[in-house]
């Protein structure tokens, strides 16, 4: 029995920094980015002595980043102990798999734990794959020449082994860092790897959800189980407990987001002191997560874009400690900051759910509009609008813009008062120039800003525009666009499908 689990990357639009406090909401996107991952058995059959076993194999694989690890799992304990020579550990990975197998003791009834036995003494096989978008690729692209256009990505293999940025740039100590475009990696391996588990182990069923992606359809109780143990194992891999967003747009995928409670997780802080691992996962299942998660997307006809700068990645942890710090110093200004942008962000969700609306109820004329301003500059969107409904659409298309210049005014004094670049100025020329192209509606940097990434949202065909732009400012455009599905069951290992794809688009003379 194989199964294949995969969860999105995001994009967080609007909330960076509030976010990581209740009651602020973000709008997180989920992205057609996927991490993949893939559990079987090692031993097709149980070895007769197994029994007197008191571990059972694991094995861990990362085709992208050439490594393979061995362990082996305390059938009383649930610890993993590694037992192969491979100097790099994954602790996200090693936790979702430990985390997951304390939930099936935790939830599973006397009978259902001796098949779950069964299934382990079998070994688990994990392989994990992150689609190209999650990592950067610049350098392969310039050395061979080519344009710094989506369509030199697209000329990769999917699944490309991954670089590493040089030990250099690092400093002389550190281990060198997979370079990375910021869609969330580790929240959507980890979902991953959960999801697969879970499913495999049968502690939820997966199934159900595959088949309608929108999110009133899916079993719920399965996801919310999903979505507890992914969070639980991310924030104890980190060594903290962040906002939770990424985990959660990698189970639900798009939508409005405010955090849970920290407390929630401080049962799984106390496993690292000593707690049973079972016990502490009873704990966080029957816990009181108090997150609010409503659906949201893109309006039709509109197009999520990511650029790569390629000015190297900055340091989210180090800007958001900055960042708090001038909040303790200057609480007054910080809060006056914080309220302005928050007002800001839930104006910019506002325009966006009557798009959404307009579209919906008034859908010819709001086609009409997309593709008319698709074509123009903003400041020509209104000429020669004279139904009263589309007069309607670019009003709130203009109103979103102008929110979106707020929101981008109060990050940028944010980050001068923390002293930290969150939208730099390098990134503000580019962010400026790319609003004022025909048929951009927003452009800004998603999450805590900084050097990393930039994002814009395109009227309908416009976006070619944008990536050729971008290009000729050095900035990768990224093949990666909003995909609203979150966690789901796939059928089958997603490398055999990209060769099948390969072999069927040959033409065969």
């Amino acid at each position: 029995m194989e199964v294949v689990a995969s969860a999105p990357g995001k994009v967080l639009m609007t909330g960076g920094y509030l976010i990581l406090e209740r009651p602020n909401a973000g709008i997180v996107l989920s992205t057609s980015a996927r991490f993949y991952a893939i559990v079987k058995p090692i031993h097709e059959a149980i070895k007769p002595e197994s029994w007197a076993w008191s571990w059972t194999d694991v094995k861990l694989t990362s085709p992208q980043l050439s490594r393979e690890s061995m362990y082996k799992l305390s059938r009383k304990h649930l610890t993993l102990q590694c037992v192969s020579s491979s100097e790099s550990r994954n602790p996200f990975v090693e936790n979702a798999i430990q985390y997951t197998i304390a939930a099936a003791h935790a939830t599973f009834d006397k009978n259902k734990k001796e098949a779950l036995d069964k299934l382990l003494l079998q070994g688990l096989d994990i392989t994990i794959l992150g689609c190209n978008d999650f990592y950067s690729y610049r350098n392969q692209i310039e050395a061979l020449g080519l344009p710094l256009k989506p369509e030199a990505l697209a000329t990769l293999p999917p699944f490309t082994s991954i670089t590493f940025n040089s030990e250099e740039s690092n400093g002389a100590n550190c281990k060198p860092e997979v370079a990375k475009t910021g869609l969330g990696s580790s929240a959507a391996m980890t979902t991953a790897v959960v999801a697969a588990l879970l499913h495999y182990l049968g502690v939820v069923n997966l199934s159900t959800s595959s088949a309608d992606q929108h999110q009133e359809n899916k079993n719920s109780t399965d996801l919310d189980i999903v979505h507890m143990i992914a969070q639980s194992a991310h924030c104890i891999a980190q060594g903290k407990v962040g906002s939770g967003f990424d985990v959660s747009s990698a189970v639900y995928g798009s939508q409005r987001y405010v955090r849970f409670s920290p407390e929630v997780l401080s049962a799984a802080q106390a496993a690292v002191k000593g707690m049973p691992l079972e016990e502490v996962i009873g704990n966080i299942l029957n816990g009181k997560w108090d997150h609010e998660r409503t659906e949201f997307s893109l309006p039709p006809l509109m197009t999520l874009l990511l650029g790569e700068p390629g000015t190297g990645g900055s340091s989210t942890p180090s800007m958001v400690g900055a960042v708090k710090k001038w909040q303790k110093a200057d609480p007054e200004k910080s809060q006056e900051t914080w309220r302005k942008l928050a007002d800001a962000n839930s104006e910019l969700e506002t325009q966006l759910n009557m798009l959404r609306k307009l579209a919906k109820e008034h859908w010819d004329a709001y086609k009409c509009v997309i593709e008319n301003c698709s074509r123009l500059k903003p400041a020509k969107w209104m000429e020669g609008v004279t139904e009263l409904i589309k007069a309607e659409v670019v009003k709130v298309l203009l109103k979103a813009r102008e929110v979106m210049l707020e929101i981008r005014n109060h990050m940028r004094t944010m980050g001068e008062a923390a002293g930290v670049p969150i939208e730099p100025e390098s990134q503000t020329k580019l962010l400026d120039a790319t609003m004022n192209m025909e048929g951009v509606l927003l452009a800004g940097v998603p999450g805590a800003g900084g050097f990393d990434a930039v994002f814009a949202v395109t009227l309908g065909d416009s976006s070619r525009n944008v990536t050729n732009a971008w290009s000729s400012h050095n900035v990768l455009a990224l093949l990666v666009r909003e995909d609203p599905q979150g966690v789901c069951l796939e059928s089958g290992d997603p490398r055999c499908r990209e060769i099948i794809s390969a072999v069927s688009s040959v033409n065969i003379k």
